[in-house]
């Protein structure tokens, strides 16, 4: 439907948390990228080139996602020990629950 001058409201793009499984604003989600010179590491800015796959902001989340198999597999790599350690690191300072 029309709002207001008849234009429409502007579509909120959602993405699907790989550890959960649960959609979610793009914009409340944790970009994670395999860059084209294969490395995997956080967008902070949401835009980098590169595969993306996405996580809450949770440590829950992190933690299922790094430990299962299911980043990887979103990211068609295998994560390197030092990437691995990086995303780790950057998990522990999120919040145990997520804010919903």
């Amino acid at each position: 439907m029309a709002g207001p001058k008849g234009r429409r409201p502007r579509a909120i793009p959602e993405r699907t948390c790989v550890a959960c499984r649960q959609s979610a604003g793009k914009r409340t989600l944790i970009r994670i990228v395999r860059t084209p010179a294969g490395r995997v590491e956080v967008d902070e800015s949401g835009k980098a080139k590169g595969r993306g796959a996405y996580l809450h902001a949770n440590r829950s989340c992190w933690e299922k996602g790094l430990k299962g198999g299911s980043m990887g597999y979103a990211l068609r790599t295998s994560l390197a020990p030092e990437d691995l350690e990086a995303l780790t690191g950057f998990g522990l300072g999120l919040p145990a629950e997520g804010i919903d």
